[in-house]
Parts: structure tokens; C-alpha cells; sequence
């Protein structure tokens, strides 16, 4: 399955967003956002890495996902409450599209044309995320030769 990219919103759609943007940069080990803060703003990467992460009890976060180009860093500023539930740091220096949520979600009340896009950009990009992360559950924890199927 192909990473979905902001290219997945179609043109029309794409520009009405990016009305939206403003760019921004962040320094090789920012944290972007942590878990648990407000999500009032979402991301679009332009260059670099960000690793998507949540707390352990002991030691460093975990890292559960790494994105890239065109690629959006959260989702939660979508969903009430608005609330991060995993953290994002830049692994190396990124360059971003920084969007408001609140001015998006107003866009969206306004145009169900655009709404429905977004949701359907935002669903498509939590899909993957959620087989990303099952694949990599799998590769950890399915015994070899168990019958579980290999999702790549």
C-alpha cells in the first residue's frame, strides 16, 4: 500500500488547503508536538524526517512511524477533543507546510465538498498507519512458520 501523500487530495482540493499554509522549518531534534498537548495545528513536510513516537514509563519515546515528503505529521487536530495522542519530533532538519486546524475545520463546515476530501485524505492516511504499525506488530510477535499472514 502506497504512503498517502497530500497528493491523494486531488488538485481542486489540495489548493483550497494550502490556502490555509504557511511554511515553516524546524531544527534536527525539535519536538513538533507532544502527547496530550492540544492539536491546533497540522503539518505538511516539504524536506526531512519526522518521527511520529509515543512515552515509554522508563527511557526514550518509542518511535512508531518515520515520515517524509508530502507526507501529513498528525491527525488529531481533526477528531475531538483535539488532543495529540502520540508526540512528533524532526529526526533531521525539516521543512513544513504549517496549517491551522481551526481555520481548516471552519473551511470544511462551510464547503462539505472539501470537508469530505479532507476526511477522506485523513482516513486514508490513518488506514495506513494502522497496517504499518500491524505489519511491524507482526514482524515483532507472530511466531515464525504461525500461519499468521505477512503484511507488507
Amino acid at each position: 500500500m502506497t504512503t498517502p501523500t497530500v497528493r491523494s487530495l486531488g488538485t481542486k482540493h489540495r489548493d483550497r488547503l494550502m490556502q490555509f499554509a504557511r511554511e515553516v522549518s524546524f531544527p534536527e531534534g525539535t519536538r513538533i508536538f507532544e502527547e496530550g498537548q492540544r492539536a491546533d495545528h497540522f503539518w505538511i513536510v516539504r524536506t526531512g524526517t519526522v518521527s511520529l513516537d509515543f512515552r515509554m514509563p522508563k527511557g526514550p519515546p518509542a518511535v512508531i512511524e518515520s515520515l517524509g515528503h508530502g507526507e501529513l505529521i498528525g491527525w488529531s487536530w481533526l477528531f475531538s477533543p483535539y488532543v495529540w495522542q502520540l508526540g512528533a519530533e524532526a529526526m533531521t532538519h525539516v521543512r513544513a507546510y504549517e496549517l491551522d486546524a481551526a481555520q481548516v475545520r471552519h473551511a470544511c463546515d462551510l464547503d462539505p465538498e472539501l470537508a469530505a476530501a479532507v476526511a477522506l485524505w485523513v482516513g486514508r492516511v490513518i488506514a495506513h498507519r494502522l497496517q504499518s504499525a500491524r505489519a511491524r506488530l507482526l514482524d515483532l510477535y507472530a511466531p515464525h512458520g504461525s500461519g499468521l499472514p505477512h503484511v507488507t
